[in-house]
């Protein structure tokens, strides 16, 4: 049986699109760069701030800017996304349910995030108070990001589970394929910001299309029985 699920923040927990797209476009269209949908902003998250700049100005057909305006523009976005990031963001519909099920059932329950420690952190406790996480991570120095298994397999440890014992549950090839090089049960969430065909691509195990959906599999993970 799964003992603890480890699950992705943005796309998963969180319906925070709306709030990314916003706090990026206030920082890019004064640069002179063409404001982004949130269909695209959809395709371009998941491997952290610094990666999500590069991706913007090269949809664009500007050059990825170099280290130092990176740094620049990150600090410009985190001011930026610090003031609106409560506006939109919200769970996505049955995870306050899902994630209460999961505490009453005794699973334990972890978040990894690209997003920055901080704000995985605040956004964590904020938008989901019911909920104790055993462990909240974002991304911080000297750790690498996702798709490296090694944040998730230190979870793992950190609960005293083997990585076998562990569902990781994302909505993007990031995440499968975090799963998959960590050892655990690669999770698909159809109501995220990618694709069932990405997620398959990347070694989902198995689809599911609504949170409750997960219950089935953290009880019989050989069942797979979503979609």
């Amino acid at each position: 049986m799964i003992q603890a699920v480890i699950f992705d923040l943005d796309g998963t927990l969180l319906d925070s699109i709306e709030d990314i797209t916003e706090a990026s476009n206030r920082v890019y269209v004064p640069r002179g760069l063409a404001p982004c949908s949130i269909g695209e902003m959809k395709a371009l998250v998941g491997d952290g701030a610094e990666e999500l700049i590069r991706r913007v100005f090269l949809s664009r057909g500007r050059p990825a800017p170099d280290d130092a305006v990176v740094a620049e523009i990150l600090d410009d976005y985190r001011r930026e996304y610090q003031a609106c990031w409560r506006d939109h963001s919200r769970p996505y519909d049955g995870i306050p349910e899902l994630l209460g099920e999961l505490a009453r059932q005794g699973v334990k329950t972890a978040v990894l995030s690209n997003k920055s420690d901080i704000f995985t952190g605040r956004m964590t406790s904020a938008l989901l108070p019911a909920h104790r996480f055993d462990i909240v991570r974002g991304a911080r120095p000297g750790v690498p990001l996702k798709p490296d298994p090694a944040p998730a397999l230190a979870i793992a440890a950190e609960l005293g589970l083997p990585p076998a014992a562990c569902a990781f549950v994302g909505d993007t090839n990031v995440d499968m394929r975090t799963a998959r090089a960590a050892g655990m049960l690669a999770v698909g969430a159809l109501w995220g910001f990618r694709t069932a065909e990405e997620l398959r691509t990347n070694g989902a195990d198995v689809l599911v299309a609504a949170p409750a959906d997960l219950l089935g599999i953290v009880s019989d993970p050989a069942s797979r029985g979503g979609t």
